[in-house]
């Protein structure tokens, strides 16, 4: 069986020439962003209000990414604490002009739910 991604699509983008490095691979932190992104939106939406990212845990690059390629980024909430979230992130590019899909980094990202003043705040329980 081929391996999935987990968690829910956040965020798709393409991948354009000008987030190349000297190699013409993207850039990690391209990459990176992208997750962190993805992240965020999970977080707002679970948390109902602002987040903000404290920690990425062991993000390991498996494969480049290419101009062209779709990065697909999905989110799974791992756990909630009072204040903080864990969300496993995945990347996934779909390589330009195939039918080819392939896992490039995942991550687990932590954020924490603020409030206006920028003051940790109880993540809801529901």
């Amino acid at each position: 069986m081929t391996e999935q991604p987990r968690g829910e699509l956040a965020v798709r983008t393409v991948a354009m020439p000008g987030d190349t490095n000297a190699n013409g691979d993207i850039f990690g932190g391209w990459v990176m962003s992208r997750m962190d992104q993805a992240g965020g939106i999970a977080g707002v939406s679970r948390s109902r209000g602002r987040v903000v990212t404290v920690a990425v845990e062991a993000m390991t690059f498996i494969r480049p990414v290419r101009v062209g390629d779709v990065l697909c980024v999905y989110t799974e909430i791992e756990s909630i604490g009072r204040t903080s979230m864990k969300i496993h992130i995945e990347a996934w590019a779909e390589r330009f002009m195939t039918t080819t899909r392939e896992k490039v980094t995942d991550a687990t990202f932590t954020f924490v739910a603020i409030d206006d003043a920028g003051k940790p705040r109880a993540v809801p329980n529901d």
